[in-house]
């Protein structure tokens, strides 16, 4: 079990001391051991460490970009300039897809697994993961950052069932003859399970299931996606969400179940900015913004206010679990971000539209532009689809949506309903926009 109350329940004031005289040092580790930084900083004045004073200088030095990371391993195959270890030192190397289909390679040392897998291992215990208890993981274990789950359930202890993506009747067969009652796995594929289940004319709560981790999505979160889950499962469902570059789980729910909690104190550093402006935002509840990330005790791939291009609400009302970190609520990546007419439109909010209408839809849906870019033109399309069993849509069902869209999220729309099962079905990863159409 790693449930850390030392760590986790540590005062914001004691949190900050420490984090400050870590990213002291691996200011100084990152000047001295890697050459993308050494540029970096040195073309922003920065050539000592003893420049910055901790914390309180942080806005001083630039944003690291993904684009950036791709561009160094590009230009030096394969870790890229910014590798701070002699090769020989690495004991993983994961990968993740860029957008040119190139491989983005991500060297971990020792130090940089064991640190994985203490915040995935603090996270899944929070969620309600125990020592002994039998896991099956719908992730897959290589060559991507995502397989990295494994570690931390090694780390609680838990008897862990690898299955990984595209076989669900082997999932299935697992968990009921071996009686696995935890799984690990992204909100769509969760929702896949059930339907594959339900026909296969297996019950879904016949499994056993007792408690599930969402990750690699948002979703989990969502009240319609978790109530559509735990009323088919029978289990609880805890979200938990990290970022392949800097760490898994890096926030996780717990008992408490509104808010996902920080896991990685002592390791990582959070910043919240305006993504438009890049200018700080303070950390106070309600407040809205894009997490930036800095690694504190990274050895192979430290990375330095790391934009992550996840758009978070900031909850700072007391924990009743006495965990004192910062918890967060993922609204959406601005990746995913489209501005209709002026207004900024994260997709993952129509699930806040489509949660009254649950009775009708099944909550699958898909933004389908008709420019490329970000801006787009109103009215924007949507494609929603039916419910299972809902041949004829209720009378109105699209102007309804159609106005509440209008109403919460500012945004005119031309509402497109379709069959149940009309509308692609990952196992992995629901693609909620599709450019496809657009010109």
């Amino acid at each position: 079990m790693m449930y850390d109350a030392a760590v986790e329940t540590r005062s914001v004031e004691e949190q900050y001391a420490r984090d400050n005289e870590l990213f002291k040092k691996q200011l100084g580790y990152l000047l001295q051991h890697s050459e993308f930084y050494k540029h970096k900083l040195a073309a922003a004045g920065i050539t000592d460490a003893q420049q910055i004073n901790g914390l309180e200088d942080i806005t001083r030095l630039p944003f690291t970009e993904k684009d950036e990371i791709r561009a160094t391993q590009a230009a030096c195959p394969p870790y890229g300039a910014h590798l701070a270890v002699d090769p020989c030192k690495l004991r993983r190397v994961f990968s993740t897809s860029g957008t040119t289909g190139v491989p983005c390679y991500l060297g971990l040392t020792q130090l940089d697994l064991d640190m994985y897998a203490t915040n995935v291992a603090r996270g899944y215990t929070a969620a309600g993961f125990r020592p002994g208890q039998s896991v099956v993981v719908g992730f897959n274990a290589g060559p991507f950052v995502a397989g990295g789950v494994y570690y931390g359930f090694d780390k609680i202890g838990c008897n862990v069932i690898p299955v990984g993506t595209g076989n669900t009747e082997r999932m299935v067969t697992a968990i009921q003859r071996l009686g696995a009652t935890g799984v690990s796995c992204t909100p769509s594929y969760a929702l896949y399970l059930i339907e594959w289940c339900r026909d296969n004319n297996i019950a879904p709560e016949s499994l056993g299931l007792k408690n599930m981790i969402t990750a690699g999505e948002p979703g989990g979160g969502d009240p319609m996606i978790r109530k559509q889950i735990e009323s088919a499962l029978g289990c609880r469902v805890r979200e938990s969400m990290g970022i392949g570059d800097i760490s898994l789980s890096v926030w996780a729910e717990d008992d408490d179940g509104n808010v996902m909690n920080f896991m990685a104190r002592d390791f990582v550093h959070v910043e919240l900015i305006d993504s438009e402006t890049g200018d700080p935002i303070p950390w106070v509840d309600g407040a809205q913004g894009e997490l930036v990330y800095t690694a504190l005790q990274r050895q192979s791939m430290p990375l330095l206010r790391f934009r992550s291009r996840d758009h978070v609400v900031v909850n700072m009302k007391e924990n009743p679990t006495g965990r004192t970190g910062p918890r967060i609520r993922c609204i959406g990546r601005t990746d995913d971000m489209l501005i209709v007419r002026g207004v900024n439109f994260f997709p993952t909010a129509l699930r806040s539209v489509l949660e009254k209408h649950s009775q009708t839809v099944s909550g699958m849906f898909q933004v389908q532009p008709s420019v490329k870019g970000v801006s787009q033109p109103s009215p924007l399309p949507i494609s929603i689809e039916l419910g299972k069993g809902v041949e004829v849509p209720p009378t109105d069902l699209a102007n309804s949506i159609k106005r509440e869209i209008r109403e919460r999220l500012l945004v005119t729309s031309d509402i497109k309903l379709v069959n149940y099962g009309s509308m692609p079905r990952e196992t992995y990863k629901s693609k909620l926009v599709d450019f496809s159409q657009a010109v």
